[in-house]
């Protein structure tokens, strides 16, 4: 998100009280905009279409298809948007704009390949065996790719600093989704839940070809270096599997419950929680803001002091890089406190409105039995989170692999043991997995600021390594160069 604290900074330095609610409305924009513009488009569809009027098998199979949709393009996504990012920062910090679309072209086909690997074999089973039509299977099935491809496509607008429009393209997108499904409820006369699937599916669709054509402005010339991309995979492996398993932690506690009593199988393929999944959902939205606070935080106060400490290292005294390195830890410490701070205030206030207003809407019993465990646990997971970005910043892979690897470990396990606890005691398994996994990328970033020294100036290497035939160890003789030296003057 570096980029952006220019913007945040002239807006935030009038110091009223509407700058300060145009910023955090900025800010909101260029981080969870896309995702509430999906969510208040499907609830927007559902209740002019009368989703709620439907039979139950229909509903709660096209529940399930959404549902799957959005996990998997996550989890299909994440081994690679980590590498290809960092490949394009290296790029774009040497000017090599000519090899962003071979990454683009890699990426793709990676995506597209692995995501066809999961989801075919998938929808077979839910055509053969689950008895569901074709035509209903093929829809999401390419629902499925298209998210997958807005997904991928959103790293490289992000990489131009082009929030807006992200935002924007979502937002023309779930129109013209909305749009549709009216066009094929009341001129076609459709079932409301195929109307809805289709929609969505032509939304993303949409948006996806209107960020690829955004990338193919950006980008027009090819350099044709496609080895390079792969090879990343290889030098950050690390990060791949730090990125994949905070991914998988987020959904990993909702997957053993799917196997729990409070299952329900859907076409015989779809496996979900139903009360557990949407206590999971209000407790993400209760701390969700926490993603909105992070970037402005650190895009106004943390980047300053992490370009002022790269700028001493590169051009300054040993004085001037101690004192910018001690202002920098400084200000990360500060940032942690704020953010627990702050987030604490705004997911106390939503905690209750959800306890008290949440039964009349119909969310009650188990579900907010639930809920309370779990959102404690995903605030401690968006603190956890944070570190792992500041981890990211120091380039402490080797961290940030053994917070995700904890994270995902201790969920596993003690998800298992809540299994057999009372229903209030549901959510333990991601609250002590966050908790493991904030602890570890803590005391991991207090390793990194006192052995930043020896990160920073001895992790080089002055000539260039390279596989060839070895060199001979010895580099200079004296005694044949005093012999030289005395034949030179003799002659």
């Amino acid at each position: 998100m570096a980029g952006i604290g220019v913007k945040l900074n002239r807006i935030f330095e009038k110091n009223t009280l509407t700058s300060d609610l145009i910023g955090l409305g900025y800010s909101a924009v260029i981080t969870v905009a896309p995702m509430f513009l999906v969510i208040g488009n499907i609830l927007l569809m559902g209740r002019v279409l009368g989703l709620a009027e439907a039979e139950y098998y229909p509903r709660e199979l096209f529940s399930c298809t959404v549902l799957y949709i959005f996990i998997f393009s996550l989890l299909m996504t994440a081994p690679f948007n980590s590498v290809f990012s960092r490949y394009m920062a290296d790029v774009i910090y040497e000017e090599r704009y000519e090899d962003i679309l071979p990454c683009f072209y890699v990426g793709l086909l990676l995506n597209v390949l692995l995501s066809c690997a999961v989801g075919i074999p998938f929808c077979i089973r839910e055509a053969v065996v689950g008895q569901v039509n074709i035509l209903y299977v093929f829809t999401g099935f390419c629902g499925f790719i298209a998210s997958v491809l807005v997904f991928y496509a959103m790293l490289y607008l992000s990489v131009c600093k082009d929030y807006k429009k992200i935002s924007f393209f979502f937002f023309t997108g779930m129109s013209v989704s909305f749009l549709f499904s009216l066009f094929l409820t009341y001129v076609l006369h459709m079932e409301v839940t195929d109307v809805m699937l289709i929609s969505i599916t032509v939304g993303f669709l949409f948006i996806a070809c209107e960020e690829i054509a955004m990338i193919k402005r950006y980008f027009k010339k090819s350099s044709g270096n496609y080895r390079p991309v792969l090879r990343y995979f290889g030098k950050y492996w690390k990060l791949v599997i730090a990125n994949f398993f905070y991914i998988l932690g987020l959904f990993l506690h909702n997957f053993i419950f799917w196997t729990s009593d409070l299952q329900m199988t859907v076409a015989d393929s779809f496996l979900c929680a139903p009360p557990y999944d949407m206590a999971s959902c209000i407790a993400m939205f209760t701390n969700i803001s926490m993603t909105v606070i992070l970037i402005t935080r650190i895009e106004m106060h943390f980047h300053d002091k992490y370009k002022g400490y790269s700028e001493a290292v590169i051009g300054g005294r040993g004085i001037d890089i101690k004192s910018a390195q001690n202002r920098m830890f400084r200000q990360l410490s500060a940032e942690l406190m704020n953010l627990a701070r702050i987030q604490f205030i705004i997911s106390v206030i939503l905690f209750l409105l959800c306890v008290v207003f949440l039964p009349q809407f119909g969310f009650s019993g188990l579900i907010m039995q639930i809920y309370p465990c779990l959102a404690a646990g995903y605030f401690i997971l968006f603190l956890m989170y944070a570190a792992i970005i500041f981890l990211y910043y120091y380039n402490d892979l080797t961290g940030a692999m053994t917070t995700a690897l904890s994270f995902v470990a201790v969920t596993f396990f003690v998800s298992l043991i809540t299994l057999q606890m009372p229903e209030k005691w549901y959510g333990l398994g991601v609250t002590a997995g966050a908790a493991v996994g904030w602890c570890i990328a803590y005391f991991r970033l207090r390793w990194v600021e006192r052995h930043m020294d020896v990160h920073v100036f001895c992790n080089g290497t002055i000539i260039k390594t390279g596989k060839g035939i070895m060199l001979p160890y010895k580099v200079y003789d004296a005694r044949k160069n005093r012999k030289r030296k005395k034949e030179v003057s003799e002659q």
